[in-house]
């Protein structure tokens, strides 16, 4: 199904998982991406993100306003909630992990712990914050020096599975641009801000919160500074859909 352009799946959870587990076992790289609707809304102003998301090999909705337009035919599934299912595939199947992003080296310390205090076969191979990033045009800029440094550190870890938290725009369009030069990846997933809630540095919102789609509420009323990003998500999505 299509919302403002864009290709969004639906699956249930058995489906879901069943794929991820086909996907590791497949000859090909595969991306999944997680659109939400403020990422919908980013992907009406920048024709080369709408195109990256639509080259997505799985497109997950990770945002209620996405299930609400869609008359609840799409249902949503968290990223920051799907990453413990993949970390549990990825144990079952003896396939390593690389942690990449979040620009903080304490949350990628934290949010390592935490994923093998759940599931302690786990093979997280490397970690990096990963490269300074900048967003121009709806496109990235990145010092190439540093990104082959990056590169070479993933390539070399032995990695098959990496999960790129870099933040919307910036993780899709680098996963789309550099996978093919991670031959050992056979699966790379863009989780923006989930590592901040797996480390503790953000808690989330309680969960009866979540289930009636008020998650942005909490945001906001704990991080002011996201007051643009909500109302993109919000309001400016539900006028883009209606227009």
């Amino acid at each position: 199904m299509e919302i403002l352009g864009v290709r969004i799946d639906n699956f249930t959870k058995i489906e879901l998982l069943q794929k991820i587990k086909n996907f590791l076992d497949s000859d090909k790289q595969c991306k999944i991406f997680t659109p939400n609707p403020e990422m919908l809304v980013l992907a009406q102003q920048f024709s080369y993100f709408k195109e990256v998301l639509n080259r997505g090999d799985l497109n997950l909705c990770d945002g209620f306003g996405i299930t609400l337009v869609s008359l609840g035919k799409i249902k949503r599934i968290p990223g920051s909630d799907f990453i413990w299912d993949l970390c549990k595939i990825a144990q079952e199947n003896d396939k390593s992990i690389f942690l990449l992003g979040s620009g903080d080296e304490k949350v990628l310390s934290e949010g390592r712990k935490a994923l093998n205090t759940k599931f302690a076969q786990l093979k997280i191979v490397g970690t990096d914050i990963g490269p300074k990033i900048r967003i121009v045009d709806g496109k990235i800029e990145l010092s190439a020096e540093e990104n082959n440094k990056l590169i070479n550190k993933v390539n070399e870890s032995g990695a098959e599975i990496i999960f790129v938290a870099f933040g919307q725009i910036k993780q899709e369009i680098w996963i789309e641009q550099f996978l093919p030069n991670l031959p050992k990846i056979k699966l790379a997933i863009g989780i923006g801000g989930a590592l901040d809630y797996i480390s503790g540095k953000v808690k989330r919102a309680p969960k009866f919160l979540r289930a009636v789609g008020l998650e942005w509420l909490w945001r906001l009323i704990n991080e002011p500074k996201r007051i643009k990003r909500i109302f993109n998500a919000t309001f400016k999505f539900i006028y883009y859909y209606f227009k």
